[in-house]
């Protein structure tokens, strides 16, 4: 996974925070989500490269 594509998903995470107004209603799950994918995609380049690097 390239810098660029893990920007795009702090991007993403940006978009879904419940702080804009189109978004109040939703709560905390969108942003959970994104979140959790964030973090395990980090853990997952983080702690065994060679298969991140195939699958990407």
């Amino acid at each position: 996974m390239s810098l660029v594509e893990i920007a795009i998903l702090v991007i993403i995470l940006a978009a879904v925070l419940p702080i804009w107004p189109y978004s109040k209603g939703w709560g905390y799950l969108p942003s959970g989500i994104v979140g959790l994918l964030l973090v395990l995609l980090i853990l997952m380049l983080l702690l065994v490269p060679k298969v991140a690097h195939a699958l990407f």
